[in-house]
């Protein structure tokens, strides 16, 4: 199966998308992204294909878009699918807690350390937005895509944008 790709700049830095064969997007990442992709031998440089992507992503950075509209494609497990299901719940301007994607997919509290890896996994930055989520005391933990990019998109999100 080819991998499509394009890279596109943002206020975030630059951000690698990948899509399959049908169009759908595959992942967004940023450099230095724990666990994020990099472009492999072998994929098509195909931008024609992330019109759509790269048009809702600069309506979000401008604070024009809410709501992200485009398929996806991700694999993952069954806990972890689950778990990406309750990002793509939170809404635009609000955080949650692990403990609370824990309760919402019906894990139990032991299970925080499991959805921060499920998190922590997502293939999607940004449009499926694991950056909602926060430490149970407000803190801005863990992000793949770094601490600083977090809060940026938080502070986009909440119109404290700098």
């Amino acid at each position: 199966m080819t991998t499509y790709y394009t890279v596109i700049e943002s206020p975030v830095g630059e951000l690698l998308l990948t899509g399959d064969e049908s169009g759908a997007l595959t992942s967004l990442s940023v450099p230095g992204q724990k666990g994020g992709r990099t472009v492999q031998p072998g994929w098509r440089r195909a931008p024609e294909r992330f019109t759509d992507a790269e048009e809702q992503l600069a309506a979000y950075f401008a604070g024009e878009l809410k709501e992200f509209h485009l398929e996806f494609s991700t694999e993952g497990t069954e806990f972890r699918e689950k778990v990406w299901a309750a990002l793509d719940a939170v809404p635009y301007g609000a955080t949650t807690t692990y403990g609370a994607v824990a309760a919402s997919i019906g894990a139990s509290r032991a299970a925080v350390r499991a959805i921060g890896g499920a998190i922590g996994a997502n293939p999607l930055l940004i449009v499926r937005p694991c950056h909602r989520v926060i430490g149970a005391d407000g803190s801005l933990t863990g992000y793949a895509g770094g601490l600083e990019r977090k809060q940026h998109l938080l502070a986009l999100e909440t119109g404290r944008a700098s």
